[in-house]
């Protein structure tokens, strides 16, 4: 927990692997049933840098032909990667819906910050009716911007018309805690929801 400067008038989460489980291997363990060949595949074709382009507003089309043209042997392995891509997130991460329930219920303006590609977030956001709670969501992909890049930052807290001040984000990634913190956000680094609710319990949030 980081020590409040002042009280917290928001709270801001960021979505895979704080709301929602995320990961490739989930969906391609399904299509490659050799554990050798599936290591190297996510370590060298579908790895999660590569996916970061999507996240960063590069066209989910685009970005498999070109993919397919390099790894032309895994030309439908990389296809699946864009047509069953909600398979890699197998459900909600333990606690945290509850929680955001508890912060809503007590009357606290919730937002979200998510790298998460434009394409996809279309498909899943109607999947999780918690996202109704939410104030605003600012996405990566829509805005062409990704964490941890300040700009992200700074748009969301103009979108959000409150100061970086008054708002706590939670992120389980430490470069996006660290460019948060540096722009003046209140922050907490995710492990779980156990270490969240102590933390919301001690800033008398819920």
């Amino acid at each position: 927990m980081e020590q409040a400067s002042q009280p917290v008038e928001a709270v801001v989460f960021d979505v895979g692997r704080v709301i929602i489980q995320w990961q490739l291997r989930r969906l391609f363990e399904k299509l490659i049933e050799d554990e050798a060949e599936l290591d190297w595949f996510l370590a060298n074709v579908v790895t999660e840098e590569w996916h970061g382009q999507v996240d960063a507003g590069v066209p989910l089309d685009h970005m498999i032909a070109l993919h397919q043209q390099k790894y032309p042997d895994h030309a439908e392995l990389i296809a699946a990667y864009g047509e069953r891509f909600l398979e890699s997130i197998p459900g909600p991460v333990p606690g945290t819906v509850e929680l955001i329930e508890r912060l809503d219920d007590a009357g606290r303006p919730l937002f979200a910050i998510t790298n998460f590609g434009s394409e996809f977030w279309g498909r899943f956001r109607p999947t999780m009716p918690v996202f109704d709670r939410f104030r605003d969501i600012v996405v990566s992909g829509d805005e062409k911007l990704a964490k941890p890049d300040p700009a992200i930052f700074d748009l969301a807290a103009a979108r959000f018309a409150r100061r970086p001040e008054t708002m706590l984000f939670i992120d389980d990634n430490a470069d996006n805690i660290a460019a948060a913190r540096a722009l003046g956000w209140q922050t907490h680094h995710f492990a779980d929801a156990d270490a969240l609710e102590r933390d919301l319990l001690d800033r008398r949030l819920i």
